[in-house]
Formats: C-alpha cells, sequence, structure tokens
C-alpha cells in the first residue's frame, strides 16, 4: 500500500517548490520509510531546481535527510523501526570502488544519485494522482515529510543529538571534511588553505583545526564569514576582494606555498589561482562544482614540482563509520556545526533558498 505525504515539488526547471501530497511506492526489500525531522538545503539541490542537470521533473529533491525510522523492508539488516538515521548518498555496494571502501566512486553513482529519478531497475518511487514524478535523489528524497530511503543511504547515528543539528553530515559537512582528512591527510605544520567560506569551506576549517595543521587559511570576500572561520578554527584570513591570494599567501608561508588547498568555490579563476599558490608537492581538492564543461588553463611546468590536482566527490567517505565519527564530533562539542545551521519550517522552504541565495544563510536547515 502506497503511502501519502506532503512534499516541496519542483515542477520544472527554475520553477520554485512548491507543497504538495505525493504518494511514495510501497518499500523495496532494500528500502525503509523514514519520517522526516530535518532536512539540510544544498546547492546541488538548488542546481537541479533551476534545470541545471538533467534530473527528470516535475520531481522531488533534498538529499541532507535526518529522521526517525517508520518501517523497513524485508531484506534491510542493521536497521529497525525507531532507530534514529542520517541520510546521505546510495550506491549498488558491488562494484570495486564500492568493495574498496570508496562508494562515492560507484560505478553507478550519477544514476543512482544524481540524474536518474528513480531505482536502478527504472521503477518510480513517488508519484502524484497516478503520474510518477523524479524522486531517488541520493536514495531519499528527503524534501517530504516522509521519504523512503535506499538501504545505502541509511546511516543509523545516537538518538541524543537532535537530529536538526546533524543533517547536514549527509553531504555539505563530510564533503569538507573528507577533503581534508580523506584528502589532504595534513602532517605536523602543513599549511592548508580553503577557498570560499560557505558550509563546505568551513567544514573543511573545523576539520583541519583537528589535525596537527597549524597554519589554517581561509579566504572569501564576505568579511563576516571570514570572523567566523577565525572562530572555527582559521589561524589566517584572506579577503579575495582586498588582497592577491598568490602574493598574500606566499607572505603568510614564507614563499613556501600551501600544502593543501580546497577549492569550494566552483569558479575556474580561483581553482586556477589555488594551483599556483601551492607549494612543492602540494595537493588541491576540487570541490566546488562549475557548469558542465568548464574548463581551466594550468601552466604545465608549474605542476612539475610535484603538484597534484585532485577532484572529490562527497569527502570519498565510507558513510557508515565517517558519519558515526562527525556525530560523535558534534556530541562533543568539537565540531560546532550550529555556528552554521539556520533553521527554517519545512513550509518556508522558498525563503530558505532565498536566504541562501543571498548569503545569509550558510547552512539552511529545513525542519518538520
Amino acid at each position: 500500500m502506497s503511502i501519502t505525504t506532503r512534499a516541496a515539488v519542483v515542477e520544472s526547471g527554475g520553477a520554485p517548490f512548491t507543497l504538495a501530497d505525493v504518494q511514495l511506492d510501497e518499500p523495496g526489500p532494500h528500502e525503509a520509510v523514514v519520517r522526516m525531522v530535518a532536512t539540510g538545503l544544498c546547492h546541488t539541490d538548488l542546481g537541479v531546481a533551476s534545470g541545471g542537470l538533467p534530473f527528470p521533473l516535475p520531481g522531488v529533491l533534498g538529499h541532507e535527510g535526518a529522521g526517525v525510522v517508520e518501517a523497513v523492508g524485508p531484506a534491510v539488516t542493521g536497521i529497525a523501526p525507531g532507530d534514529h538515521v542520517v541520510l546521505s548518498f546510495t550506491s549498488c555496494g558491488e562494484c570495486g570502488n564500492c568493495n574498496g571502501g570508496h562508494p562515492a566512486y560507484c560505478a553507478t553513482w550519477l544514476p543512482l544519485n544524481l540524474i536518474g529519478g528513480r531505482r536502478a531497475d527504472g521503477s518510480s518511487t513517488i508519484s502524484r494522482d497516478g503520474e510518477a514524478l523524479g524522486g531517488h535523489f541520493f536514495g531519499q528524497s528527503s524534501f517530504a515529510e516522509r521519504a523512503l530511503v535506499d538501504e545505502r543511504s541509511l546511516v543509523k547515528v545516537d538518538p541524543d543529538v537532535p537530529l536538526e543539528s546533524i543533517a547536514p553530515l549527509g553531504c555539505g559537512v563530510q564533503t569538507g571534511v573528507g577533503a581534508v582528512w580523506n584528502v589532504l591527510k595534513p602532517v605536523t605544520g602543513s599549511t592548508i588553505v580553503v577557498l570560499g567560506a560557505g558550509a563546505v569551506g568551513l567544514s573543511a576549517v573545523m576539520a583541519a583545526a583537528l589535525t596537527p595543521a597549524t597554519t589554517i587559511v581561509a579566504v572569501d570576500r564576505v568579511g563576516e564569514r571570514l570572523s567566523l572561520a577565525r572562530e572555527l578554527g582559521a589561524t589566517h584570513t584572506i579577503n579575495a576582494g582586498e588582497a592577491d591570494l598568490v602574493q598574500a599567501l606566499a607572505a603568510i608561508t614564507g614563499g613556501q606555498g600551501a600544502d593543501g588547498v580546497v577549492e569550494t568555490t566552483g569558479n575556474v579563476t580561483v581553482l586556477r589561482q589555488g594551483v599556483d599558490a601551492l607549494g612543492a608537492r602540494g595537493t588541491l581538492v576540487v570541490v566546488g562544482a562549475p557548469p558542465f564543461g568548464s574548463e581551466v588553463a594550468l601552466d604545465v611546468n608549474g605542476l612539475l614540482g610535484g603538484k597534484r590536482i585532485v577532484g572529490l566527490t562527497l569527502g570519498d567517505a565510507e558513510t557508515q563509520s565517517f558519519i558515526p565519527a562527525l556525530v560523535d564530533l558534534v556530541k562533543a562539542g568539537r565540531l560546532p556545526l550550529d555556528r552554521l545551521i539556520s533553521t527554517y519550517p519545512f513550509a518556508d522552504i522558498d525563503q530558505a533558498v532565498r536566504d541562501m541565495r543571498a548569503g545569509k544563510a550558510i547552512k539552511p536547515v529545513l525542519t518538520f
């Protein structure tokens, strides 16, 4: 029997989110029904809603969900009704990257999460008045009071931690943290530079502050965000609207350049500046996603000092171990996500979108 729930539907590219009753399909063997408590709003949601990606619309987005399990399919293991869960991306669980502990690089990641809008077998998870809607977004489509969630998107978490405080762990936060911990892996005395002080960038700053890195530089054009970055662990800040990035970093590092750079802006000009700011054997992690087809020119000889440029999806995290560890850090006060979060009632999703686009909210979280 299907379940009727209230969801935020995007009718077409560029249209606003509108609340409507939709029907969830019955849970499959490896699916669960989750009552949503909170869900983060991410730039990826806005990009898809604008029509920038070929996701089937009308559809239901949302991919930073957190809630309480209400029912599970007969083949689901390790999760039971009543469990508190954070929802993240899904994956096939069978390809080489999944088996190797890198599910963010699953062979079927794009259709399962970002552009398919359906289960792997082609069936729909959400409908309205008998017509299929785009759903299964990151295996969850959590802009709804209830979500039909793929088993591999479910991460059981400590029930003592408020779900609205950890919903962003499913995407933005684990991306920023994973860029530092899983790719850069700072050693004692490292210099880490974070380009962009939004939710992902500030998560990277907080992650760097929990490593042996001794110089943590946040770069942005918004003074208030740079001040917050200082409070969250940055040792230096650079206002990109007032100073040349490469020259400023050279002054901070004594001309040695950065050991690691996290690029979160999606601006190819900024990416090039980040590469130029690397020191010998330094690594730049590309997190920000410009429009498809974007290219960046590089000085090839400048790379011969051992510089590396690495693309990243979702922090290259193995969610079942990574997200519970982040929850423990939030609970202990060592990962102060509350400094990034602004909460909005679910019905105010369009106000949250406006505030995010205007830069008034770093990480909007919708509550149910």
